[in-house]
């Protein structure tokens, strides 16, 4: 049986560091509110399952070991982050008008995070670099091992994000109070969207 705990204590702080995915949490929570930075987090921490399932199958090996896959798929990922910081850019105001969230439906906002995270592929290189470290090799079960490690990675992350978002949220509502602050959020918003697709086309 894996380390748990210790798995917990270093998901945590892997969770907590800066990176593009709760750095998107951040922008959604503090341009659309709480709702949408919920949203924003579980859908990247649904992802999350995904990669684990990936890397547990085996699959990951294959993604590593083809730097054309894994080329296309990062400059797709890249790509889609960037659409999202134009769109975000051209807005005047609707994102961070309010907590109107019929403006971008929460399910979208989800989708958005799902989609985003499962096409970058760092993060299933990441899960298949990090699980194996608190799997028994020699064990029967060693697949089932990263599987529970990687729902034990999910729901952390997920609360992790969550709390994100909230802090994100209340300063987002604070911010919206202001006069012309909705359109400087989307630019914030969009600025970060389009920084995160560079850094992940990048080596």
């Amino acid at each position: 049986m894996p380390d748990l705990l210790l798995f917990l204590i270093t998901s945590v702080a892997i969770t907590v560091a800066p990176g593009p995915d709760n750095l998107q949490v951040l922008a959604r929570g503090m341009a659309q509110g709480r709702r949408a930075g919920v949203a924003a987090g579980l859908g990247f921490a649904s992802g999350c399952l995904v990669h684990t399932v990936v890397a547990a199958v085996g699959l990951a090996a294959v993604l590593r070991s083809s730097p054309l896959v894994f080329e296309a798929i990062k400059l797709a990922g890249a790509a889609y982050l960037v659409w999202l910081g134009v769109q975000a850019l051209r807005s005047r105001g609707a994102l961070a008008g309010g907590m109107d969230s019929a403006a971008v439906p929460l399910g979208k906002v989800f989708r958005q995070s799902v989609l985003a995270n499962l096409m970058n592929p760092k993060v299933t290189l990441f899960f298949l670099v990090f699980l194996p470290q608190f799997v028994k090799a020699d064990a029967a079960d060693a697949g089932w091992q990263m599987l529970l490690l990687g729902v034990v990675f999910m729901l952390q992350t997920a609360v992790v994000f969550t709390a994100f978002a909230l802090c994100a949220g209340t300063l987002g509502g604070w911010l919206r109070r202001r006069p012309g602050a909705g359109r400087w959020l989307d630019r914030v918003a969009g600025a970060i969207f389009l920084a995160l697709g560079i850094r992940v086309a990048l080596p």
